[in-house]
């Protein structure tokens, strides 16, 4: 049975009212990266048993704003104006589901993002958004 959170994880200190809910939710930094993970529960699943698309979508978003956020030098505000979501596999309770940014590309008013879901390693969805920057 795998461990929880996996070495170099710990707990994610941006908190939420919308993801209070799905805690806890635990972050690995990197001089490159954040990524977002948690251990599947029941608290994120559908009527099926697996993850919400609503869930995934919102710590997409999250992951992919606050990557964006990382790449620039002075203190900068984001809002999500476009975000799309293929969904091609299922996680399920017990699994470690992680939100890995892919690729980030900023600009002076517009910030783009990737990433994908992955549920123990496999991946589960692959997400982009556009970020509006506000200084």
């Amino acid at each position: 049975m795998p461990v929880f959170p996996p070495d170099g994880f710990e707990l994610h200190d941006r908190k939420s009212p919308l993801t209070d809910p799905w805690e806890p939710i635990y972050a690995q930094h990197s001089v490159d990266q954040l990524i977002l993970g948690l251990e599947l529960s029941a608290s994120h699943t559908n009527s099926r048993g697996f993850a919400h698309g609503g869930m995934i979508a919102a710590l997409a978003d999250n992951t992919m704003g606050l990557n964006c956020v990382r790449r620039f030098e002075a203190r900068v505000g984001l809002v999500t104006t476009n975000l799309a979501i293929d969904y091609y596999g299922i996680a399920k309770v017990g699994q470690w589901v992680s939100f890995v940014p892919r690729h980030i590309r900023t600009g002076k008013t517009l910030c783009f993002a990737d990433l994908f879901v992955m549920a123990e390693g496999e991946p589960c969805a692959r997400a982009n958004a556009t970020f509006k920057v506000f200084m």
